[in-house]
């Protein structure tokens, strides 16, 4: 494989060679390891958390304040690598991520949890926003970016198949509190690589540099808004509440687009929104957000609060899920830059992942453990031949004077996408699952006993669920049968949410057909005419040479 052009304050001119390379994508493995790790054993000890700490209002809360924050700071971070390349910042970021999870290992309350988790999401969006646009930094010709990039695939692979199952482990025999600090140790090692390795590059700017404050204050009000519209909506009561966030959301984002438009410099260029690939790309890293987030979390509620599985086997089923959106993606970087048009490879992913949502509505507690495998794997195909292409995608369709913000958005999209996945989702499988146990145990059993089922946490309580059964018992009443039907409601409330699910995916097939076929076989160093002509040109072009470095 070729050296590749680099460029830092001790680099200056040189080379950067294939072991440098190497312990540089190392470095950026073990970041990518540390978030997908996150993502996979929280989801997994959560059902645990809720049953311990109380509180299943905020079950949605733990990933949504997570993706809030992320969502915030990944074009803030996107915007500064570009500026001030991407090195100090993805070392800033691992400090952070890596302190807040300890913060949320000692966390005595859901509230403590979830503003840990909130800022956990400042760590993770600093990594988001600046350690994904390394890679292309690092190696601007498609073709070579693939091969490098099976590494950085393997490593969220490895971390995606060790993860439910080591969530599920930990959670059971040590406590839910080890699944944060298993960061630690993950955050010092890609810490050590980083800061060694990893060069500083730093694309040349021309004049002044503004950072768009006002922008970021603007799309923190906005999606703050939106987040809350969507939990009041459907909350008792709350109909004027969410009738202010809503029309407070619209008022933020017409502010961000009348700012952004007159900005010199602005957080957002809107000249990526008016180019129509581009933007149909934002739309289906949204949509996906919504189908990736909502199942992580809400499958292992489903496995443990519906079907009663403790978190040890909850984690072996879902392991499939993850560990194939691995396999996918290295499939897919084998097979991408030899196709006549790569777009096919989403059409494939999405109907996969339609098969996988039509089977998660229809599973049930009597339904084997092979199928729900196969329902599992085919999610995590689908997942694995889109992820990465629209990031792939979208960097050659920005062109390299906007390739981090271009990734910063694309990444931002998919978290607005998973936080309105999960507050919907969140929303109603609260709303079906009170509606279903009302109606179940109204004609069998006192009120106020009744109200008991009505906190889903008794599902995932065990001690809990002895102690009601045995007070039932004084009472003359079948306990374990109402626990049963509990389980019930929530799996018929899930099979709600996955139904919204499925409608989102089979929406995203249609935007695939409005992105133009992306060509990913140029020759290394060929740099498009239309990147001469204006900054803005190379949205319809590929990347050009190497970013010049600090001098």
């Amino acid at each position: 494989m070729a050296p590749i052009a680099a460029s830092d304050s001790s680099l200056t001119g040189r080379v950067l060679t294939v072991r440098q390379s190497l312990f540089a994508m190392l470095g950026l493995s073990f970041v990518v390891m540390m978030v997908a790790i996150d993502q996979t054993v929280v989801g997994m000890a959560l059902p645990t958390i809720v049953a311990e700490l109380n509180g299943f209002e905020l079950y949605a809360w733990v990933g949504t304040s997570y993706l809030l924050t992320s969502v915030i700071m990944v074009p803030i971070f996107g915007r500064l690598g570009d500026f001030y390349g991407r090195k100090p910042f993805v070392i800033a970021a691992i400090v952070v991520f890596g302190a807040a999870s300890a913060l949320c290992g000692f966390s005595n309350s859901m509230m403590q949890l979830v503003l840990a988790r909130a800022l956990q999401g400042i760590g993770g969006g600093m990594l988001v926003g600046t350690a994904f646009a390394c890679i292309p930094d690092l190696f601007p010709e498609p073709s070579v970016r693939l091969r490098w990039q099976v590494i950085f695939s393997s490593a969220y692979g490895l971390a995606n198949a060790i993860g439910p199952t080591l969530g599920g482990v930990l959670t059971h025999y040590v406590g839910w509190r080890s699944v944060f600090f298993v960061n630690l140790p993950i955050s010092l090692l890609g810490l050590w690589f980083v800061s060694n390795y990893l060069p500083h590059m730093r694309h040349e700017q021309r004049g002044r540099i503004h950072l768009d404050w006002q922008g970021a204050l603007l799309i923190a009000a906005g999606l703050s808004c939106l987040q809350l519209f969507v939990q009041f909506l459907p909350a008792p009561g709350q109909g004027q509440m969410a009738a202010l966030a809503g029309i407070g959301g619209v008022v933020m984002f017409a502010a961000l687009y009348f700012w952004e438009s007159r900005c010199a410099q602005p957080l957002l260029p809107l000249e990526m929104f008016r180019n129509r690939s581009l933007s149909a790309l934002f739309g289906l890293s949204t949509l996906l957000g919504f189908a990736l987030f909502a199942i992580l979390f809400y499958v292992p509620l489903l496995l443990q609060g519906g079907f009663g599985m403790t978190p040890q086997v909850a984690g072996l089923v879902i392991t499939p899920l993850v560990v194939f959106i691995t396999v996918a993606s290295i499939v897919n970087s084998r097979i991408l830059v030899r196709l006549p048009n790569p777009n096919v490879m989403l059409y494939w992913g999405f109907a996969l992942l339609i098969a996988s949502c039509a089977g998660l509505i229809f599973i049930n507690r009597t339904t084997s453990e092979w199928i729900m495998v196969a329902v599992l794997v085919a999610g995590g195909l689908g997942l694995g031949f889109v992820l990465p292409n629209l990031t792939v995608f979208g960097q050659e369709i920005a062109g390299r004077s906007h390739l981090g913000i271009a990734t910063a958005v694309l990444q931002s999209t998919r978290m607005i996408g998973g936080m309105l996945g999960m507050a919907i989702i969140g929303s109603l499988v609260n709303y079906y699952y009170v509606q279903h146990v009302r109606l179940a145990v109204s004609t069998h059993m006192p009120a106020a006993w009744g109200g008991l089922l009505e906190d889903p946490q008794m599902l995932m309580n065990a001690a809990d669920q002895q102690k009601f059964v045995a007070q039932l018992q004084g009472l003359g009443l079948d306990g374990s049968m109402f626990i049963d039907t509990a389980r019930s409601a929530m799996v018929s409330a899930i099979h709600a949410g996955m139904i919204a699910v499925l409608l989102f995916v089979i929406a995203a097939v249609f935007w695939v057909r409005v992105i133009e076929p992306v060509n990913l076989k140029r020759n290394a160093g060929r740099k498009p005419a239309q990147d001469k002509e204006s900054p803005s040109a190379g949205m319809a072009s590929g990347h050009g040479g190497p970013a010049k470095g600090d001098e």
